[in-house]
């Protein structure tokens, strides 16, 4: 069993799988944990040297992801692009001998370097899209569990993208970043086995 770091996750889904399977998973988020569990509330600098086997690390796309582009000017400017990349430096960079960083599509590829991998949630056994890329240290590619592609492509265009088409809400951030759960499931029957 091992000592799991779940980075800048409030959700816990990714936290309870590795824990379901028997691993010392803790979350940890400036936000408190959305379900009961093992959580540290405070800035992941607090915890990181803690001697850690793996960390999968969820870090903040607002200032990073491409689709945001038409912002980057202005990000840029006022520096919240370059302390949003300086955060990920710190992630990737850790003393941790497993590491696993995700986020969508951004500019980590071109300022920091090409992610390893990327996956699609129907490629776990959801039937949506959603690319989302994994920089890895130390850890072989995620395999899929469960490849629903071709049912997927059958949905009209809005359905299998549904976090794109999402409605503004409070929450739409929330519910946009959150884990498919059968990524969850394969990253702690697949790395948590190491």
């Amino acid at each position: 069993m091992g000592k799991i770091l779940i980075a800048c996750e409030y959700s816990g889904t990714v936290r309870d799988a590795f824990a379901k399977l028997g691993h010392d998973a803790w979350s940890c988020d400036i936000l408190p944990t959305d379900v009961e569990g093992q959580h540290y509330q405070r800035d992941i600098a607090d915890v990181i040297d803690n001697g850690w086997d793996l960390m999968i690390a969820h870090p903040p796309c607002t200032h990073l992801a491409v689709s945001g582009a038409a912002h980057f000017a202005a990000k840029k400017a006022d520096g919240r692009q370059d302390a949003a990349l300086t955060f990920v430096s710190m992630l990737l960079d850790a003393q941790i001998p497993h590491i696993a960083l995700e986020n969508p599509i951004s500019i980590i590829s071109t300022r920091i370097r090409k992610p390893d991998q990327i996956i699609q949630p129907w490629m776990f056994g959801h039937m949506e899209q959603k690319s989302t890329c994994l920089w890895l240290k130390g850890l072989p590619k995620l395999v899929p569990t469960n490849n629903v592609k071709e049912e997927m492509l059958k949905l009209p265009r809005n359905q299998r993208e549904r976090l794109h088409y999402l409605p503004p809400s409070p929450d739409r951030w929330k519910l946009r970043s959150k884990t498919f759960q059968g990524i969850a499931d394969a990253m702690a029957a697949q790395w948590g086995a190491l």
